[in-house]
């Protein structure tokens, strides 16, 4: 299990109370999506399920995949808009 750091965007940012970002041990998307539910209540969990995730700058779409160690990680909800 690694020590991440999870930066908030836009409705992620709203729905995670105002949180910028924070350190959370996970090895996974899938393990990190749950943590933060856990952490910060369903409502972030929702947007959890819909938003894209950047691991290191790097766009990840295999969320069972193991994550890097001390990475940075992105959540960036649905944006609307053009």
């Amino acid at each position: 299990m690694s020590s991440l750091t999870v930066r908030y965007f836009a409705g992620a940012r709203a729905a995670a109370n105002g949180t910028r970002s924070e350190v959370v041990e996970a090895g996974t998307l899938d393990e990190l999506k749950q943590r933060l539910t856990d952490r910060h209540g369903e409502r972030l969990g929702v947007v959890l399920k819909a938003a894209s995730f950047l691991v290191d700058g790097l766009t990840c779409h295999d969320q069972s995949a193991p994550l890097p160690a001390s990475a940075t990680i992105d959540v960036l909800p649905p944006f609307a808009g053009g």
